[in-house]
């Protein structure tokens, strides 16, 4: 069993949902020395959060920005946590809804998802920052 493991710091980016598939393999291209295996990468963060969806049409991304402010809008009079902020605590709800980390299968030393899909960055800040992965590819 191989394992490789290297940390990735994205720029930061606005407000949104952001495909970083090619990003995360530029970073960690041992993938290809493996046959059958795992990625797991996971967010070093709570006000952002990860997702593996459409890397097509850069409409659904969009869709997906304006489903979750109206899932979870800022300024609820219940809220808080704002010492950061409007968006600190719906971020915080954004990243338990969608979560900090997502597997996909290596095959063949290659991603093995689907033809219409990658990785996505779900920036749920105004001014976010840079954030930092964690890539841990493992297998034979």
């Amino acid at each position: 069993m191989k394992f490789y493991q290297k940390e990735l710091n994205l720029k930061p980016k606005n407000r949104g949902f952001h495909l970083i598939t090619e990003e995360v393999l530029a970073v960690i291209s041992e993938i290809k020395n493996i046959s059958i295996g795992q990625l797991h990468v996971f967010i070093k963060h709570t006000s952002a959060s990860l997702t593996i969806n459409e890397n097509a049409d850069a409409t659904v991304r969009k869709d997906f920005e304006s489903h979750f402010n109206h899932l979870v809008p800022e300024s609820m009079p219940y809220f808080i946590h704002t010492y950061e902020g409007l968006d600190d605590m719906p971020a915080h709800i954004k990243n338990s809804l969608l979560g900090c980390s997502i597997q996909i299968p290596i095959t063949n030393g290659s991603l093995n998802l689907g033809v219409w899909q990658g990785i996505y960055l779900c920036e749920h800040r105004n001014s976010g920052g840079s954030r930092s992965l964690v890539l841990t590819a493992f297998g034979k």
